[in-house]
């Protein structure tokens, strides 16, 4: 229907680019095979140690190479030809996978292997991603963006939903070594849609490689009216109000479920980000995209903090959905500002700078939560994290008048 056409993704990117086209289809594979190795990776350590503690150990194997490389990660992708660092690191990413698959196969039995692969798949990673996602302001027009950034939400949404379903089924029909084989198949998509592209050398030169290089990187954030901003308001929502690690206690002492209940309050999340990025029409739209980052996290904010205050599990599952769905718009127009305000040459370390805030602060928040509920229950750490978020962003509304202000059409 026409009066309805408008409110459903813009796919105008993947119509109009075919590098996009191939980028984004390779992407969308890869996120489903990242996910299958992270829940194979995750069932395998338990399987071994009957502990959770060896478990969550497996976040703190990614986040150690990612927090100490993921600067000069960027720093690399700002010196180089991107494809073809690109090129290098996928392949070894794709090789790590393999590796994977070989130990589950072979049944080494090795705890210590899936960590150390879990810590070079992200050091990895932590080059990867920020020289990935310099391409796409060079394959499309800057008004582009926010669909782009749409439209790669809406494949990472899919991803979180459909790929541990996926997993399960495959690991229980063929075993862990399929689940990894299907991630390192992946690979051969994302290496192709990446062999496609031109080189891709930064604007300008490139910078050198190293400390001076990650300061240069670091000043320009935090000195730019609206850069410095978004990792500020996404670090407020991450830290302050992400709610993950109180989900199993909410399920048993406040919900009365149990492992079933905790799989409801985390597909709540993702159905509410899957639906918010199918209907993102109406965000290319948008003028004033700081405005709306500050509005999304409010609400973000406010609907976890509400989830403590209700008894109803379905209740909850509304309020957790409207969070997923109000974190697509904040990720959109984070993802379309960084892109058109930061100069190409720059591009890799900023990136890496989203990339490190992006892991980082979602890992931070959960300690926090896990924290206060130590202390206070979970009930009290939901609310005061919803709460404190909004507060928040009133503070940063207040304190950044450029930001609440900007008009993307004005520029």
């Amino acid at each position: 229907m026409p009066g309805t056409r408008g409110l459903f993704a813009d796919v105008s990117p993947l119509r109009e680019s075919v590098e996009f086209r191939w980028l984004w289809a390779g992407q969308a594979l890869s996120s489903i095979g990242s996910v299958m190795t992270m829940v194979a990776v995750a069932i395998q350590i338990y399987d071994l140690t009957s502990s959770s503690v060896a478990v969550g150990a497996v976040s703190l194997a990614s986040l150690v190479p990612t927090l100490l490389l993921g600067l000069f990660g960027g720093s690399v992708a700002d010196a180089v030809d991107r494809r073809l660092l690109v090129l290098f690191t996928g392949s070894g990413l794709m090789v790590v996978s393999l590796v994977f698959a070989l130990q589950a196969l072979l049944d080494w039995r090795q705890v210590w292997l899936l960590y150390l692969l879990t810590a070079i798949a992200a050091a990895l990673s932590s080059v990867d991603t920020p020289a990935r996602r310099t391409f796409i302001p060079r394959v499309l027009p800057l008004e582009r963006l926010p669909a782009a950034a749409a439209l790669t939400q809406l494949s990472m949404q899919v991803a979180i939903i459909a790929a541990p379903i996926l997993a399960g089924v495959l690991i229980a029909a063929v075993g862990l070594e399929a689940a990894y084989a299907v991630d390192a198949l992946t690979f051969v998509a994302v290496l192709y849609s990446v062999r496609r592209l031109p080189p891709m050398p930064p604007e300008g030169g490139g910078s050198g490689v190293g400390l001076r290089s990650v300061i240069e990187g670091l000043k320009y954030a935090a000195g730019h009216k609206l850069i410095g901003m978004i990792f500020l308001i996404d670090l407020n929502a991450t830290v302050l109000a992400i709610p993950t690690a109180l989900f199993p206690a909410l399920a048993a002492t406040h919900f009365g479920g149990g492992p079933q209940t905790v799989g409801y309050l985390f597909a709540a999340i993702g159905v509410g980000g899957l639906v918010s990025a199918v209907l993102s029409g109406p965000l290319g739209r948008i003028r004033h995209q700081g405005r709306a980052i500050l509005i999304a996290v409010a609400v973000w904010g406010a609907a976890i903090g509400s989830v403590g205050l209700t008894r109803w599990l379905w209740l909850a599952m509304i309020l957790l959905a409207l969070a997923g769905a109000a974190d697509i718009v904040t990720t959109v127009f984070r993802a379309t500002i960084l892109q058109t305000k930061t100069p190409d040459e720059l591009r890799g370390r900023l990136n890496g700078l989203d990339f490190i805030v992006g892991l980082g602060g979602p890992n931070l928040g959960n300690v926090r939560a896990g924290g206060i509920a130590g202390l206070f229950g979970p009930v009290a750490s939901i609310i005061a994290g919803g709460a404190a978020c909004v507060l928040g962003v009133l503070a940063l509304t207040a304190a950044s008048k450029p930001f609440r202000q900007y008009d993307a059409k004005a520029d």
